[in-house]
């Protein structure tokens, strides 16, 4: 029974070969490399590698190329079927092994065609009613997803803005980031019908104008400008941020005191109302009225960063679902171009709804 026990202690991910935790969607591997294969499959992600498609899997490398590490789980045996369709924790079915697929069919999941198939039988099957979301990876439109480029996946979560600013503003990256991945599956078109316009009464038009009045709609004033060639250190972007972080969240506890019912507010309501939404508030208007600045000039710092290998290793998994979500919120912001008394309206809403 020692020897058992020993033998348990010793077992590594049959991926990377990091520290197994236990039997994942059929064979032994990491917690790392459990997560990543069921993301992969249930944002049906596509990557690419640009080698030989042979990248050496580590611990330490394994983030290195996506494409070679989801080839990899599914050469070993690693089962889809084995992933719960609602992408809560827990498999499908405890008793399901590893299994053994053909060559073609593990072409067909690594270049997406199988997921176009599966995904072109549930629309036939369940009609046009699914909606992108972090949770499903298929757009609206029904268009294959864009590919990702191999990187390490926690270098995007530093570097991503930087892919968003080449799709929203149309700037391209640094080519020292040519190759850092489209990031995520969703897709920004979308199905959404645009409501039809209503005539608002003279007090509702009022009360929206005294809400886009009390917004700053003034850039911000953190510098954000790097001179081109300059490295930044971790610790300068880490000051940059908490710099911009304040700025925001004082431009909120600004909005707040114009806001046309504040005197009505007791200060035990004012603080509770800030300390519940203040995330929210530096969240909606970073969407909005600040995007340009936060998705554009704040990209140019994060492409100028370049951190270490033990920086990168020291990077939570959980971070990559984090950008995830930031991104989808984006793109959606992005598509459905919210307008400045529309922002106003929510932004209130969010602030009073607690």
């Amino acid at each position: 029974s020692c020897l058992a026990d020993e033998r348990v202690d010793q077992r590594t991910c049959l991926i990377c070969g990091d520290r197994a935790t236990g039997l994942h969607y059929g064979i032994i591997s990491c917690e790392g490399c459990k997560g990543f294969f069921k993301r992969s499959i249930c944002n049906k992600r596509v990557y690419r590698c640009s080698r030989d498609k042979n990248c050496v899997m580590s611990r330490k490398q394994r983030n290195r190329c996506q494409y070679c590490r989801l080839l990899k789980c599914l050469q070993m045996g690693m089962n889809r079927k084995a992933i719960r369709e609602d992408g809560m924790p827990g498999g499908r079915n405890k008793s399901i092994g590893p299994v053994q697929i053909s060559e073609e069919e593990i072409e067909r999941i690594m270049s997406g065609q199988e997921f176009e198939g599966e995904a072109n039988m549930s629309w036939s099957n369940n009609g046009d009613s699914d909606h992108s979301s972090p949770g499903n990876g298929v757009s609206e439109s029904n268009q294959p997803s864009p590919v990702s480029t191999p990187s390490s996946s926690r270098s995007v979560e530093l570097n991503g803005f930087a892919a968003l600013r080449d799709q929203y503003l149309g700037t391209p990256v640094s080519t020292h980031y040519q190759y850092l991945p489209h990031l995520f599956s969703y897709s920004a078109h979308s199905a959404l019908v645009a409501p039809q316009p209503r005539s608002l009464d003279p007090q509702s038009h009022s009360l929206i104008s005294q809400l886009v009045c009390a917004e700053d709609l003034e850039p911000l004033g953190t510098p954000m400008l790097i001179e081109d060639g300059y490295k930044v250190t971790q610790a300068e972007l880490f000051a940059l941020l908490c710099r911009l972080a304040d700025e925001l969240l004082f431009r909120q506890i600004a909005w707040i005191k114009k806001l046309p019912f504040f005197c009505e507010l007791s200060i035990k309501d004012y603080t509770c109302l800030l300390s519940s939404t203040w995330q929210e508030l530096i969240l909606l208007s970073s969407l909005t009225v600040y995007s340009k600045q936060i998705f554009g000039d704040l990209a140019d710092v994060t492409s100028k960063y370049s951190p270490s290998d033990d920086e990168l290793h020291r990077f939570s998994e959980e971070g990559m679902e984090v950008m995830e979500r930031l991104i989808y919120l984006f793109r959606k912001f992005n598509q459905l171009k919210v307008s400045n008394e529309e922002y106003a309206c929510m932004k209130a809403i969010n602030f009073l709804n607690q």
